[in-house]
């Protein structure tokens, strides 16, 4: 099935055979469905601040902020080519529908419109000529860009970028001693135009939040692309008779996350930013989950030393086994009481001694995306997951029905701890499922191949993390799927 070329190419990407060897296999055995036992609710698995509350955690974090290495961390690889798919119809094929004629017909109302118009070089163009100035090459190039780098908010005479804001998100929250820390993924073919823009501007934000950068970039390891199949899982070949390999999806990022050195790491999506009025909550809430996360952090750490140091009596084995349970929603495996003492405290370091995650939800409002669940895991214990609708067997009728009882849904908005308690640095590799995953359908040069995804970045990659979810106000989240987005009010001036 693989000769030996193809095992020089995978070597040369850096992968192993054992590693595409199993990806095969994957595709041949599919991935298991996971076990939901129940939706995470607010009570019951989803935490909810109050006000006070929210100020009292935003206030420990701050004042703890100085002694963190903090990093920002943003997903910044994706291209932008969705963003405009029904104006690419438009302009290829002459396909108008609504959204189009929306764009149009408010196309001054886009922060990008005065740069549009400088390079077509009249305000009265026909539509073709603009889209073509807006998509390709002959002007702004935005249907060959990745969002990182295009212009989504206007600020009077100005425009920035969602590079820019989350270098002012940063300096409000991801400030330690005025250090601000940033790390974007990006593709390899986008690079020098990060590093161009950055260059640019940095000089200017840091004058105005009188703080000093530290921006650092990664691409996405051709070690982790996937290999693609034909539909009778033989290995896909392309015209030239090589092997084909894709992206495999954010759960690849993992590798980069675990490269980053931070006592805290912020993750949040690259067009998922709102201009300047509208940062407050986002701000507040952001060092709110990092101060939730760092009181129970202390919490941890604390059980931790004594276990470690076996200071622990039957006493305080019940505190922690009832902390596990009752604030990390960790449920022991069935038979779990006839565990001996020292076996409950093994699996209480086991479950302690891990990566921290703690999860912003909102309130879901329809929006695609993972939502926050009660799952069963390999060990047979229970913990809090981030589950996407592949993972569920939604053919079965009570998953279907614990699926569609889920009240929030997951807006990539995490706060992580990446440091056990000694200080020393997790290897987050260890901590992922291998048997998530999921299995598409696409073609290539006109022909029908399977390709398959990592292990989402917030799905599998971080299931055996301590998990925590806690409700955040829908005004953090404001993506940007389709360029009319930007028109919503949310992406507006005042």
């Amino acid at each position: 099935m693989l000769i030996e070329k193809d095992i020089n190419k995978i070597t040369q990407r850096g992968a192993s055979l054992e590693t595409i060897q199993q990806q095969i296999e994957n595709f041949k055995k599919g991935f298991p469905y996971l076990n939901v036992i129940k939706a995470a609710t607010i009570g019951d698995g989803i935490i909810s601040l109050s006000d006070s509350e929210a100020d009292k955690y935003a206030g420990y974090f701050d004042s703890r902020a100085n002694d963190l290495k903090l990093l920002k961390f943003v997903p910044a690889s994706g291209a932008a080519t969705r963003m405009f798919k029904s104006l690419f119809s438009a302009k290829d094929e002459g396909k108008m529908d609504k959204s189009v004629n929306e764009f149009l017909e408010r196309l001054k109302d886009f922060a990008f419109y005065d740069k549009l118009i400088e390079t077509i070089g009249e305000a009265s163009a026909d539509y073709k000529t603009v889209l073509e100035h807006l998509l390709t090459s002959k002007g702004l190039d935005y249907g060959n860009l990745p969002k990182g780098l295009l212009h989504f908010h206007g600020y009077g005479q100005a425009a920035r970028t969602p590079v820019e804001e989350h270098l002012v998100e940063g300096a409000r929250y991801a400030n330690s001693n005025k250090e601000v820390r940033l790390h974007f993924t990006v593709s390899p073919e986008h690079r020098k135009k990060f590093v161009e823009l950055i260059d640019a501007v940095l000089p200017k934000y840091e004058a105005e939040h009188g703080v000093k950068y530290s921006i650092s970039f990664s691409e996405q390891k051709p070690s982790t692309d996937t290999i693609a199949v034909n539909l009778d899982n033989t290995p896909f070949r392309t015209a030239d008779d090589e092997l084909l390999f894709r992206p495999a999806g954010h759960g690849a990022l993992l590798e980069n996350l675990n490269e980053q050195e931070a006592d805290i790491i912020f993750i949040k999506n690259v067009d998922n930013v709102v201009p300047d009025r509208l940062k407050k909550e986002t701000i507040l809430y952001k060092k709110a989950l990092a101060g939730v996360l760092l009181e129970y952090q202390d919490k941890i750490f604390g059980y931790l030393e004594k276990l470690y140091n076996e200071e622990i009596n039957e006493a305080l084995l019940a505190e922690i086994l009832d902390f596990l349970e009752t604030k990390l929603c960790t449920l022991p495996p069935e038979g779990f009481g006839a565990y001996s003492f020292d076996a409950k405290a093994d699996y209480c370091k086991r479950k302690l001694n891990r990566p921290i995650r703690l999860c912003g939800m909102v309130k879901n409002v329809g929006e695609p995306g993972g939502g926050p669940f009660w799952a069963k895991d390999p060990d047979n214990s229970v913990s809090l997951q981030v589950v996407e609708s592949a993972q569920i067997d939604l053919d079965n009728p009570e998953q279907k029905e614990i699926f569609q009882k889920a009240t929030h849904f997951n807006p990539v908005d995490l706060v992580c701890s990446v440091k056990d308690y000694k200080g020393n640095k997790f290897n987050l590799l260890h901590f992922r499922d291998p048997q998530t995953g999921f299995i598409t359908q696409k073609s290539q040069s006109g022909k029908d191949l399977k390709a398959q995804e990592l292990p989402g970045l917030w799905n599998g990659a971080m299931s055996d993390w301590n998990t925590l979810f806690v409700e955040v106000p829908l005004i953090t989240f404001n993506p940007v799927k389709t360029v009319n987005d930007l028109l919503r009010n949310e992406h507006q001036p005042a």
